[in-house]
């Protein structure tokens, strides 16, 4: 998937809302994901869509965050409304030619990172 580039983290009060990007250099197919990573925990599985549009979710952000793919600008979006404190982290897609995963919130599944954008959320 070449070159993964996050872009739209920042700093909102609880309520808020952001959507972060994800550029990649070459990607047209195969399964998206978003992880997180707070000070101190381990890295979490936020949600992922696969080749065929279908989207997974981890059960702390359903019903606000919507994550969705524009494969002819080749960019991986996550709508993050109704912010709260607790998701706050730094926010890194990753990919893999995989068109259909198990487990699309394991980090193992995925071969392909970026850097990662920043979120804070402050109550």
């Amino acid at each position: 998937q070449g070159l993964l580039v996050e872009s739209g983290g920042g700093s909102v009060q609880a309520g808020g809302s952001l959507r972060l990007s994800c550029k990649s250099s070459t990607f047209t197919t195969g399964t998206m994901g978003w992880f997180r990573q707070a000070p101190g925990k381990e890295r979490e599985g936020v949600a992922g869509i696969d080749d065929d549009g279908k989207k997974t979710y981890t059960d702390s952000v359903k019903d606000r965050f919507i994550i969705s793919r524009d494969n002819d600008k080749n960019i991986l979006y996550l709508q993050m409304n109704n912010l709260k404190p607790e998701d706050t982290g730094l926010y890194t897609c990753a990919s893999t030619w995989s068109r259909w995963l198990t487990r699309p919130l394991s980090a193992d599944q995925y071969n392909h990172w970026g850097q990662g954008t920043q979120v804070t959320v402050s109550s």
